[in-house]
C-alpha cells in the first residue's frame, strides 16, 4: 500500500474568530517540501476572509482530477508511440446541490493536444482518453461525474 501526505496549517493571529471575522488564508505542504498557500472560495467565503490570490480545495481538486488524467494519457501516448508535443486542459469543475449536500458534482476535462508527427484518429483519442480515465486513480476515487470534452 502507499500513502501519500500533506501539511495544512492556519493560524488565528489577531483576527475576530469567535465572530467569524478571521482569515480562512492557510497554507499547504507536501512531502516533497512546496508550500502553496490556500484559502477557501471567495464563492463560498466573502473577502477579505477569504485570501482571492490562494488556491481554494475546489480549484485544486479539479486540477488534480485534471493533472492525474493527463499524467495516465501522456503515458499511453507514449507506449503507443504517439508523440506529443503539448497537452493544455482549460478544466471546469461545477458545484452544485444534489440530494441537499454541496457537492463538485461535474468536472469538465478540455483537454487540447499537440501532437509531434500524425496525430492519432479522432477514435484512437477517444479511446486513449477513455483508458487514461479508467486508469486514474482520483477519478477511481470520487463520485464526481468526469467528462472529457475534445474541442
Amino acid at each position: 500500500m502507499t500513502s501519500f501526505s500533506a501539511r495544512v496549517a492556519w493560524m488565528r493571529g489577531d483576527d475576530d474568530f469567535l465572530h467569524g471575522r478571521y482569515s480562512r488564508g492557510h497554507e499547504w505542504t507536501f512531502g516533497g517540501g512546496l508550500s502553496i498557500p490556500a484559502s477557501a472560495s471567495p464563492h463560498n467565503v466573502p473577502l477579505p476572509y477569504a485570501v482571492a490570490e490562494n488556491v481554494d480545495p475546489e480549484e485544486a481538486y479539479v486540477a488534480a482530477l485534471s493533472s492525474c488524467h493527463m499524467l495516465f494519457y501522456l503515458w499511453l501516448a507514449s507506449r503507443k508511440r504517439i508523440g506529443i508535443d503539448s497537452y493544455v486542459d482549460d478544466a471546469i469543475g461545477l458545484m452544485e446541490e444534489v440530494d441537499g449536500r454541496t457537492m463538485v458534482s461535474r468536472v469538465e476535462l478540455r483537454p487540447r493536444v499537440t501532437y509531434s508527427g500524425d496525430a492519432p484518429g479522432r477514435e484512437v483519442e477517444e479511446a486513449m482518453h477513455h483508458e487514461a480515465h479508467e486508469l486514474c486513480f482520483l477519478a477511481n476515487s470520487v463520485k464526481t461525474v468526469i467528462e472529457v470534452k475534445l474541442g
